[in-house]
């Protein structure tokens, strides 16, 4: 819903200027977004008329709008239209014919039919109507009239409603990996509640099948001590967090499983055995990290990186960093993901290092040396999450105001980008390391185990889409 600043005339009928037969109506669509509202406004959130998948068992096969939505619309007329400003409601009698469905436009209508002298009482007929002229609600109200005429300019400051459903948002992620098989995942050290409940709650949903690997006498207290249920989980023996790390690793060079998770131990120490020349996990790629953000105030997935691996990346790392990103939206479903190369800037400065940067990674991907993307930078922060911003100053870009990709300059500023947006926009984040032989969610220790579980998601997409190469 938004913003809705306007110049209103606003004059209202005094109980003498009342005839009876006299009328008003409005016509108001139902929306998605007003059942929701309504729910959250009035605390009623009975899962028959707001949760498709309750509705479609019921009664009527979808979802309705609760039936007081049509009769505060009636209180709308009355209180707005007529007889306006002043009116006071004093009784209401509704009947509810037939159910309002998403969708549907409704047709207020109130009519003056009865008026009493000595209190200044009216009563109306009030009918609800749907665009099939089929009556959905029908009843009488009783107001207390005004008894001051209002005639007058009034500008209306309507406050923009934006309704954010994160756990909505996080059901449709989990979505994604419906019917798939799940993936065979190490865990490093989950000695915490919630690195322990993350991939427990993971393979509860059917996303991965965990492999818990730690101090198994520590895991277990960890399970009684907040009732996380453990059974169908295989748990391996380590004997500390850097034994645990190197146990975990070799599951995945052993095959044993198909992706890694970071459990309460320190980065670092999980890197360290990922990047070992001997027995890690290495590529011939760059490896990165990449958060993959869902933040409610904005119109697209948002992927940053790097924000957790490459302290501060060189021109090269950059193309790898860049690449792995690309790699990742085409798994997520965004076929050439439009790649926003940051700074504080959107002019090639000379004396600022990451502009230089961007325009040679874009020059790179004219000449074929990044695919599989829309490139464009430099770009501030603003330039590319805002297309008003971007016209301001007169950027001209298939990327500005639209990106799906943001690439920071460094770890520093990725991190707090990433972080702003979790934690005061609310965003629904994951984070996984890319250019491994495997996908590794790696989450902040602060992180919840939904944000685990969420991170588990897109792990298994990429070791689905790495089955599907033939890659294992």
């Amino acid at each position: 819903m938004h913003d809705n600043s306007e110049q209103r005339y606003l004059v209202n009928r005094t109980y003498d200027e009342i005839r009876i037969g006299d009328s008003s109506s409005l016509v108001r669509t139902l929306m998605p977004e007003d059942v929701k509202l309504f729910a959250v406004l009035t605390g009623d959130f009975n899962p028959g008329l707001a949760d498709p998948s309750v509705s479609e068992s019921g009664l009527f096969r979808e979802v309705i709008a609760h039936g007081m939505w049509s009769g505060s619309l009636i209180s709308t007329v009355l209180g707005t239209q007529f007889p306006g400003l002043g009116t006071i409601l004093i009784d209401q009698s509704l009947h509810f014919a037939r159910p309002v469905t998403i969708g549907d436009t409704i047709t207020i209508t109130v009519t003056a039919k009865q008026k009493f002298d000595h209190n200044h009482h009216v009563v109306f007929d009030c009918v609800c109507t749907n665009q099939e002229g089929l009556q959905v609600v029908r009843g009488t109200a009783e107001i207390l009239a005004p008894s001051e005429k209002v005639s007058r300019m009034q500008e209306v400051h309507m406050p923009e409603i934006r309704l954010d459903d994160k756990h909505e948002r996080y059901t449709h992620l989990l979505s994604r990996v419906k019917g798939l098989e799940p993936i065979p995942t190490a865990v490093a050290h989950p000695c915490d509640r919630e690195s322990l409940k993350g991939p427990v709650m993971a393979f509860q949903e059917g996303i991965i099948e965990p492999i818990l690997v730690g101090p198994e006498s520590k895991i277990r207290a960890v399970a009684e001590e907040f009732g996380i249920d453990l059974n169908g989980i295989r748990i391996v023996n380590a004997a500390h967090s850097h034994d645990s790390a190197a146990i975990a690793v070799s599951l995945v060079r052993t095959g044993d499983a198909e992706a890694l998770m970071k459990g309460s131990l320190h980065t670092d120490e999980l890197m360290s055995e990922v990047v070992a020349r001997a027995n890690g996990l290495r590529t011939n790629r760059r490896i990165s990290h990449v958060f993959l953000m869902n933040v409610p105030t904005y119109h697209r997935p948002l992927l940053i990186t790097d924000a957790a691996i490459n302290i501060a990346p060189s021109l090269e790392d950059k193309v790898d960093i860049i690449q792995n990103a690309i790699e990742l939206a085409h798994i997520l479903g965004i076929p050439e993901p439009k790649v926003a190369i940051l700074s504080a800037v959107e002019t090639v400065n000379p004396k600022i290092q990451s502009t230089l940067d961007a325009a040679a990674l874009c020059k790179m991907a004219d000449r074929g040396q990044i695919t599989g993307g829309i490139l464009d930078g430099p770009l501030a922060f603003d330039n590319a999450v805002s297309i008003v911003a971007a016209k301001t100053k007169g950027i001209k870009s298939a990327v500005a105001g639209h990106a799906e990709i943001l690439v920071v300059p460094d770890l520093e500023s990725g991190n707090m980008v990433a972080k702003q947006l979790e934690y005061l926009a609310n965003a629904l984040t994951a984070g996984i390391v890319l250019g491994t032989k495997v996908p590794i969610v790696l989450t902040s220790r602060a992180d919840s185990a939904e944000t685990r579980t969420a991170s588990c998601v897109i792990a298994a997409l990429i070791a689905h889409a790495n089955r599907k190469k033939g890659n294992l």
